[in-house]
């Protein structure tokens, strides 16, 4: 007889457990309800980045020095640098610059140590291609800037939804209530 009654407080128990497990999963999916769709019609409608956001690096040539440190500290040795040495001022002088972007893997390490801040990340992010040697970029192609979202009247800019959420918070927090 009392293993009888332990068996049917085991099942009870497990009974219990279990209802508590989906009144948890009915829960969180009540919760879903409330919230917006983050849909976004993409060639329409297109996402503002964040201030770090680490987009295709953009190039300016007048202020290269051809020092080489963007290779260096490459972790794989991505940009070209041709150069020559020009004896008459002892200097070198820059003749070519490129980067594969098929290949780069947008660490940021080539701007941070540029000595002479001739290199810069922008906000493109849309670098598809159906050729893969179109993502190799010259000097010339890496010297253009591209219209920021803001600025092309053709397309809905949509701020970034994390910092809305985040702005939505901070003026919450800064309502006092009085009696």
């Amino acid at each position: 007889m009392l293993p009888m009654i332990t068996g049917f407080m085991n099942y009870g128990q497990q009974t219990v457990r279990a209802a508590r497990y989906i009144g948890q999963g009915f829960m969180i999916t009540l919760s879903h309800t409330n919230r917006l769709p983050i849909t976004i019609q993409y060639p329409y409608e297109k996402l503002i980045t964040s201030e770090r956001f680490r987009g295709r690096i953009h190039f300016e040539f007048d202020k290269c020095i051809a020092c080489e440190v963007c290779v260096r500290v490459c972790p794989i040795d991505l940009p070209v640098v041709d150069w020559r040495l020009r004896t008459d001022i002892k200097k070198k002088q820059l003749l070519n610059y490129s980067i594969d972007f098929g290949v780069c893997i947008f660490c940021g390490n080539c701007i941070e140590y540029c000595p002479t801040n001739c290199l810069s990340m922008t906000d493109e992010y849309e670098l598809s291609t159906y050729d893969r040697h179109e993502l190799n970029y010259n000097q010339i192609a890496l010297g253009r800037l591209p219209i920021p979202v803001m600025e092309d009247y053709t397309i809905q800019a949509i701020p970034n939804l994390t910092q809305s959420k985040i702005d939505k918070e901070k003026s919450l927090d800064s309502k006092t209530i009085t009696n």
